[in-house]
């Protein structure tokens, strides 16, 4: 078994987490699987070239018995049957009690996009979840107490571990870094899957950022080793898929049929979905050049025909759909709140209506509101698995739809992308990756759509509705605009590497895949 070196430093009560056991258990699943994990990054690149060269994706003609076969996942355990609203965040201790406590069915427990892979959170935050499955976690914070309320059901702990892109470099096995996806999932698993199934529940998990059913068959492959390492009956694990990137969008049935033992559903990640459709066809012409991001509503055709496939994929195979964000945060001011209450009301009865089991919310006091719609469609009933919406057929050609998209590309929403991403990138750096700007909660998903609109822009030489073409010029006078304005709001330290951050991954000759790479090198 590889070596293994802890290179971050301490951590309060690390030592409960970083266990010489945990961390052979960590070295296996290392030896297993993180040279698959490294050819399928790579598999990646090269279907991204052929898509760039054909302006196009396609359903896998050697996938197609898949799709006509006969089969269903399995079926769900009695803590993930009614997912009508969850709620997610980051795994600190403040917001880790305050979903659980939130009246949600499940919390996502968030070592991702609601995240930094700051040392400190990633082992924070696995202190936090041991604590919190064993029903034993309180803060003193600010003057005030926080505990688990005795009168509620607490949701139940969905984890998401880091993306497969993504490295852990306080961590080397046989001298390479971490995969942070696998530390995640390990740390979790290892610590807490003998006692979640004590208290008739499990270790779940959504699965981010796939872009393959192949990269689908490595994670079943990783649960079933890790059922086995631990004497864990196969099936245990149950996962949910975020179907957050487009060729993910041509191969749902595929990912759902590889983790069919440990599958649960997919889940619409529409953010990081429009920031995949923008990196894919980022060099493929106007056709696939998106308006203003705040004009790219779900009822745009090709976002229609994501949403409508997805859930005819979930029940046709017995896996349930869950729906996307309301980001929003309530406001003191009464005339915000009843703008955006309106707008989430209706986003969560279309989301019900059209056949979706649950959805997401980002903030406790949305979670009444998103379970008002689904009650009114789903009364006592956990899910509406039945409604198979046969009468659904979604083509490649409706999923590629981009030119339809109504809106267009405006000044106001290039200096907004500009001013959004900064803020949320500062946040970032300070270890904060679930930041409130203007009145919604964003992850690094606002950052990546944000900059990568802006190189997409750049590269089409989009006109906006003042006449003017985007250039790297116009977007580094709109760069230091922004910066003047934000010396007052955000600190020197954190707004200089932003900026600086934002201008290298919006400007960059060659597209960075992700931005949250070249900003992991500058944190300590």
């Amino acid at each position: 078994m590889s070596e293994v070196q802890v290179l971050g430093g301490s951590v309060e009560r690390g030592d409960e987490i970083l266990t010489p056991e945990a961390l052979a258990f960590l070295a296996g699943l290392h030896d297993a699987f993180a040279g698959r994990r490294d050819e399928l990054l790579l598999a990646r690149g090269k279907r991204r070239e052929e898509a760039r060269t054909t302006g196009r994706l396609d359903f896998l003609p050697e996938t197609q018995a898949i799709r006509e076969g006969e089969w269903q996942v399995a079926g769900a355990p009695p803590a993930l049957r009614d997912r009508r609203v969850e709620i997610t965040g980051p795994t600190d201790r403040k917001m880790t009690i305050n979903a659980l406590n939130s009246g949600a069915k499940v919390w996502l427990a968030d070592f991702e996009d609601a995240n930094t892979p700051h040392w400190a959170n990633v082992v924070s935050g696995q202190v936090n979840l041991r604590d919190a499955v064993r029903g034993d976690i309180t803060l003193e914070s600010g003057g005030k107490s926080y505990a688990l309320k005795d009168d509620v059901e607490h949701a139940t702990i969905v984890v998401r571990p880091r993306g497969w892109h993504l490295d852990e470099r306080n961590l080397t096995f046989g001298g390479r870094k971490g995969v942070g996806a696998l530390v995640d999932f390990g740390l979790y698993f290892f610590h807490n899957a003998a006692e979640l199934l004590k208290r008739g529940k499990g270790p779940y998990f959504y699965l981010p950022k796939m872009e393959s059913h192949l990269e689908a068959r490595l994670w079943n492959d990783v649960f079933t080793h890790a059922e086995k390492e631990l004497g864990i009956e196969h099936g245990t694990v149950r996962a949910t898929v975020l179907i957050e990137t487009i060729p993910a969008a041509f191969e749902m049935e595929e990912i759902l049929y590889e983790l069919r033992e440990h599958a649960s559903g997919l889940n619409a990640g529409r953010w990081d979905y429009l920031f995949s459709v923008i990196k894919y066809f980022r060099d493929a012409g106007e056709k696939f050049v998106l308006p203003d991001r705040n004009s790219v509503t779900m009822t745009a055709p090709f976002m229609r025909a994501y949403t409508e496939l997805l859930v005819r994929t979930c029940h046709k195979r017995g896996a349930f759909a869950i729906g996307g964000m309301a980001a929003f945060i309530p406001s003191k001011d009464p005339a915000v709140n009843e703008g955006a209450f309106k707008k989430v009301h209706d986003d969560k009865a279309r989301e019900a209506g059209d056949g979706f089991d649950g959805s997401w919310v980002a903030h406790p006091g949305m979670v009444s509101l998103c379970r008002e719609e689904f009650d009114q469609v789903l009364g006592e009933k956990p899910n509406q698995l039945e409604r198979t919406r046969d009468e659904v057929s979604v083509t490649a050609d409706q999923l590629l739809d981009v030119a339809s998209t109504p809106g267009s590309a405006t000044a106001a929403g290039l200096r907004a992308a500009v001013e959004v991403g900064i803020r949320y990138i500062a946040s970032w750096l300070s270890g904060n990756g679930a930041a409130a700007i203007h009145n919604l909660m964003e992850d690094a998903a606002t950052a990546e759509i944000s900059r990568s609109q802006v190189w997409q822009w750049v590269k089409n030489g989009t006109v906006l509705d003042t006449g003017d073409r985007v250039t790297a010029e116009l977007v580094r006078g709109v760069l230091a605009d922004v910066r003047g304005e934000l010396a007052t709001d955000v600190k020197e330290e954190l707004l200089a590497p932003a900026v600086e951050l934002f201008e290298q991954v919006a400007l960059a000759e060659e597209f960075p895949d992700f931005l949250t790479l070249p900003a992991y090198e500058r944190i300590k």
